[in-house]
């Protein structure tokens, strides 16, 4: 039994040792679970199991494979109590009929969470390592992860987004290496992640269709967005499951909703490596309050998919 001064150098290396690896485990446990909320509560969790047991700990393997393997067993843990997170373009097919109401507000799914860039970038010295973590973060990866069962999910992730070799990834699920390859091949058949590997726009460009995008909401003028979005673009509107396809249905639905909406103010943020803008609606006081989040997929042809998280619940998560 350790005596109270090892107790406490013990705790002292643990706490030196883990805290670099904790964004990056919260991106892991992200990915795995599509909840922020979810994902900072299991890696709150894996900290605090692994510091009561840190003095079973004999060094086998290293401290960050070993916190990777509880942060494993938590989300599998985890999901076993839980619905996979879709977004609306996951549950049916687009809305073509614009005088269709919108469909209900889905409060009782589970949705896809979008996650702040603060909570999983650092300031590593490589910057090649930033676009790395961006790129395998970006929402529609996340939610293609979601479609996958546990195990085949956690392979992915460890095998192709984090690089892990075979054999590290089967030591880590109890696997043998065969059976690692083989769910791989299953998980990379369903979810390419090749599929995300969209070219975004240069940075003038970039903040071209940025401006444009405020100036369309901020002063509910639908035109501007006409050179904002691809013409094969998606707008979706968790927990409304309804959402549409096509730049000219899109422009249509926004020019009815701008009217009732009016003008706005939209704060910059930024969601999973991607452009996100906070949507704040004036009301009749002439007050601005929480109206939607909107994360944006932009291409060097434009802007081909806005998630609008509609609500406030998300607002305190971004710091807004």
């Amino acid at each position: 039994m350790r005596t109270v001064t090892e107790a406490k150098a013990g705790d002292n290396d643990f706490g030196r040792l883990s805290e670099p690896f904790r964004r990056e485990l919260l991106a892991y446990c992200y990915r795995m679970l599509g909840s922020v909320d979810e994902a900072e509560e299991v890696v709150q969790d894996v900290y605090l199991d692994a510091w009561r047991a840190y003095n079973a700990f004999e060094g086998r393997s290293s401290l960050r494979t070993w916190l990777y393997r509880i942060a494993t067993r938590a989300c599998f843990k985890a999901l076993e109590k839980s619905r996979r997170r879709p977004l609306p373009a996951d549950l049916g097919a687009p809305q073509t009929d614009l005088d269709a109401a919108l469909g209900p507000q889905a409060r009782e799914v589970p949705w896809l969470q979008p996650m702040p860039d603060f909570l999983f970038t650092a300031a590593p010295a490589d910057p090649a390592t930033v676009v790395v973590e961006r790129q395998t973060m970006r929402l529609a990866l996340v939610g293609a992860l979601q479609q996958l069962p546990p195990r085949q999910r956690a392979v992915l992730i460890l095998r192709d987004v984090l690089q892990w070799r075979s054999a590290e990834v089967a030591q880590l699920l109890e696997m043998t290496t065969a059976a690692v390859n083989s769910a791989l091949q299953r998980a990379r058949a369903q979810v390419p992640l090749s599929q995300d590997e969209l070219t975004e726009p240069a940075e003038p460009r970039q903040r071209a269709l940025l401006d444009r995008y405020v100036t369309a909401f901020e002063t509910a003028d639908v035109d501007q967005l006409v050179a904002v979005l691809t013409e094969d673009a998606r707008w979706e509107m968790p927990p409304i499951v309804t959402w549409f396809e096509g730049r000219d249905t899109i422009l249509a639905f926004l020019a009815k909703q701008m009217r009732v909406i009016g003008p706005t103010a939209l704060v910059p943020a930024s969601a999973n490596g991607q452009p996100a803008f906070a949507v704040y609606a004036r009301g009749r006081d002439g007050a601005h309050r929480p109206h939607a989040l909107h994360v944006l997929t932009l291409t060097t042809e434009g802007a081909c998919r806005i998630v609008a998280f509609h609500g406030s619940g998300l607002f305190p998560l971004f710091g807004l």
